[in-house]
């Protein structure tokens, strides 16, 4: 539909130049005719006829002209608009594709080009389904309507007419390139810059606290003045831009004007023809010039395309054997579980086995770097294990649906991520289908309700960025009563209380005893204290396991869980005497 209408608006657009030349030829012809009237009662009368017929041209070129714009307006409601929808549908498929990638990807790939590659890159491929096409249509088809006419007229004069039509386009693609690469230097200036002023308002207690302002002030004068540097040499290049255009536009006019009197003068065309020529390359200016802008065009959709691919392409291997979606009871085995984490190549597990009844509690106690988190990681399967087995009662949990398996596990990360709403919404987040009463009750056992009640919103206190409104130990507790809120047949722990004091650990965990009851729950810590709810404890040094036992077995031998245990509470009776 975008192709006939094009068609349409440029025979709209080529008739009028037609007409122009129909009425200089009246006037042409006729004004020997009217001047021999010249005193004679007929002059009037003829004058009036030739002045009627030059109107109504007017009037018909004026209607081609709003016949022209309505066709151009289907035009856009069909070709760009049908970009749009390809943008829109583009831009859900990748969003929904990185949705459905593991947590590897994201490890591999920085955020700043996720973001690029769904926003710039498909925004230069909407360029080329949309006004790329839409020109290169224009061009295609005028060019096959308006030269056979040209020639028809006179071939010597098109030729001469079109001559500096094929530099401007071959000029206009080189400076366009040029434009085009230093918007891609100025772009990333931008870029930089934007990070740095990030950055710098996000860390500016820090700043604040080591008195580097100045130092602050001058490296973003220094960034800003690149940002300077850079604009300036692209502006040099868009002051050649129109003057190349007006400059070869006006060559062309000349050669048209100057042939054609030749021409005139030989009698093979008329003063119209030439009006009309004038006309005709006017109509191929714009097509011919875009053609160099259109190719500019295609070359960074094919890059940009190619970059979308990769990602598209790019398939998640944590999938489901079996497609089971059934509840779990929370019965947990790992059977020698190794992995090496294929981004870093760091051996993270080695040879790992325990086993956890459903409705046990497991705590696994260990120094930062010893593998706890991707325990984690392996129950709630955002990692496939290299070696060994994972069971969830009793069946592999590669048998598993993975969004089955995490709907019914409750994950309290040490890097808490809040997002930029209500507290509500936030513990919301953990159970859609939620009910007042059970926010309440998850922010009561996380021991967050006080603190919630304080705010002169309550529950509907807007958080900052990231949480910034809140305490590093109220986040934590606010990431506990998000986990805990979906009523999860199993949850983990994974140092969620490093950001409190022992007396707020203590009150946590005492809810949490209740909370626990009849569920399976993984405490990960490097605090001793917080495994004394367990029913059974490991100790992990360098991904392997060198202990296990409940709390008062460690305790009774000479381990490295009773050394730990002493030591921190040796530094606890300290700080209480201080």
């Amino acid at each position: 539909m975008g192709t006939l209408f094009t068609i349409i608006s440029n025979v709209f657009q080529i008739i009028p130049a037609q007409l122009v030349r129909y009425a200089l030829d009246l006037v042409e012809d006729n004004i020997k005719i009217y001047k021999a009237l010249e005193g004679l009662a007929g002059q009037a009368s003829f004058e009036l006829i030739i002045n009627k017929s030059i109107v109504f041209y007017g009037i018909l070129i004026l209607i081609f002209a709003l016949a022209r714009g309505f066709f151009l307006f289907l035009v856009r409601q069909t070709i760009i608009v049908m970009s749009r929808h390809i943008e829109y549908d583009l831009k859900n498929e990748i969003y929904a594709h990185y949705q459905t990638l593991p947590v590897s990807f994201y490890r591999r790939n920085n955020t700043g080009d996720l973001i690029a590659r769904i926003s710039e890159d498909v925004s230069k491929v909407r360029m080329y389904i949309g006004p790329a096409i839409m020109y290169g249509l224009n061009l295609a088809t005028l060019f096959l309507i308006l030269i056979p006419i040209m020639f028809s007229i006179n071939a010597r004069l098109t030729f001469y007419a079109l001559i500096p039509l094929p530099l401007l386009s071959v000029s206009i693609y080189f400076v366009n390139n040029i434009i085009n690469r230093r918007s891609e230097e100025i772009q990333k200036s931008l870029s930089g810059l934007s990070t740095f002023v990030q950055e710098a308002f996000s860390g500016i207690r820090v700043i604040k606290s080591f008195a580097r302002e100045n130092d602050s002030t001058q490296n973003f004068a220094d960034a800003s003045d690149d940002y300077k540097e850079k604009s300036l040499k692209l502006t040099k290049v868009n002051a050649l831009f129109y003057p190349i255009i007006m400059s070869l536009i006006g060559l062309s006019s000349i050669l048209t004007v100057f042939i054609g009197g030749a021409e005139v003068i030989r009698g093979t065309v008329s003063l119209g023809n030439i009006a009309e020529f004038l006309l005709y390359v006017s109509l191929l200016t714009w097509p011919v010039t875009s053609l160099g802008w259109i190719t500019s065009i295609i070359q960074r959709a094919a890059a940009s395309q190619k970059r979308i691919n990769e990602f598209l392409n790019t398939k998640n291997d944590i999938t489901s054997e079996r497609g089971l979606k059934v509840p779990i009871k929370g019965e947990i085995i790992f059977d020698n579980v190794s992995l090496t984490y294929p981004d870093s190549g760091i051996k993270a597990l080695d040879g790992i086995s325990f086993h956890v009844n459903a409705g046990e509690t497991l705590a696994i106690i260990g120094t930062t770097g010893s593998g706890k988190s991707t325990i984690a990681n392996l129950i709630s399967r955002m990692y496939d294990c290299d070696e060994g087995k994972i069971l969830i009662d009793q069946c592999d949990i590669k048998d598993y649906q993975p969004s089955t398996l995490r709907a019914q596990t409750g994950y309290v990360p040490q890097d808490v991520f809040l997002f930029s709403d209500t507290i509500a919404s936030n513990i919301a987040f953990g159970n859609i289908n939620f009910k007042e009463d059970q926010i309440l009750k998850a922010a009561s056992d996380a021991d967050l309700l006080q603190n919630i009640q304080h705010f002169p919103d309550g529950f509907n206190t807007i958080l900052g960025e990231r949480g910034i409104t809140l305490s590093g130990g109220q986040k934590q507790r606010l990431s506990i009563a998000r986990a805990i809120v979906r009523n999860p047949a199993i949850l983990i722990l994974d140092d969620c209380l490093s950001a409190v004091d022992t007396n707020t650990e203590n009150t946590i965990l005492n809810s949490l005893k209740k909370i626990m009851e009849g569920r399976t729950s993984v405490v990960i810590s490097h605090r001793v204290s917080s495994a004394k709810l367990a029913d059974k404890i490991i100790v992990l040094q360098d991904g392997r396991k060198i202990e296990e036992g409940t709390h008062e077995e460690l305790l009774s031998v000479n381990s490295v869980f009773r050394e730990l245990y002493e030591k921190q509470l040796k530094a606890e009776e300290l700080i209480d005497e201080e």
